[in-house]
């Protein structure tokens, strides 16, 4: 198998890819580049394809056809002993939170350092103040996530992303369970953190937002994806 040159400027490389959940052909010939700092909406029906090539730039889909380079790491050639190295490249924010619901915010961040190795106490407590200041819960720590609001704990879910100061992080659909104004204040969260110098790929339904907060648009449908140029009419899709 042939090395692939990415280009240097670019954290996600997929070049004439198909993608399968199983035996089901959901993408086929996809072209995707995304580079350092970039902002990328994914928008589509349900069902189109966009947590599908999100699962596969995590490596949760493996990649049969086509070329892909995440952070560096070759999908094709990926190894499973290398599969922690690139998921410690990758935050993930989900819609649905999964947080450990008996465990205090605190723990559920040391919960996830441990098992990426990190040993040290105070290491450990250091880096869960960072990632709980830079997303506004410097002094949630000690609560549980019951006792926080819906878009107090998409925060936290964030904060859990960013523990491992990832290249890439990946939201499916983060706004999803969250009312219009708590959504405003999680994506100008998510676009800080691109401004930042980290790339984020964000698979969404919000279309008010959207056009509110422009950036590059990309269109699952049919089996393939599109570019969307963000002055033309974005419909709503259910």
């Amino acid at each position: 198998m042939k090395e692939i040159n990415m280009p240097l400027d670019k954290t996600i490389y997929l070049k004439g890819c198909t993608i399968y959940q199983q035996d089901h052909l959901v993408l086929s010939n996809i072209d995707f580049e995304v580079g350092k700092g970039e902002f990328v909406y994914l928008i589509g029906k349900v069902g189109s394809g966009k947590s599908s090539l999100i699962k596969t730039i995590n490596a949760q889909l493996p990649l049969r056809e086509g070329e892909g380079l995440v952070a560096g790491y070759d999908l094709g050639r990926l190894k499973k002993r290398d599969l922690p190295l690139l998921r410690r490249r990758l935050g993930i924010v989900f819609q649905d939170f999964q947080l450990l619901t008996d465990r205090t915010v605190q723990d559920n961040l040391e919960f996830v350092l441990k098992a990426t190795g990190w040993k040290s106490k105070k290491e450990i407590a250091e880096r869960i103040s960072e990632v709980l200041d830079k997303v506004g819960l410097g002094l949630k720590g000690y609560k549980m996530p019951h006792q926080l609001s819906g878009g107090e704990q998409q925060r936290v879910v964030i904060a859990r992303a960013l523990l491992n100061d990832p290249e890439i992080i990946l939201a499916d659909e983060p706004t999803g369970n969250l009312d219009p104004e708590t959504s405003e204040e999680i994506i100008m969260l998510l676009k800080d953190i691109s401004n930042n110098g980290r790339t984020v790929v964000m698979a969404t339904h919000n279309y008010t937002l959207l056009k509110k907060h422009s950036a590059r648009t990309i269109r699952c449908e049919g089996g393939k994806i599109t570019e969307t140029k963000h002055n033309e009419e974005l419909e709503l899709i259910d």
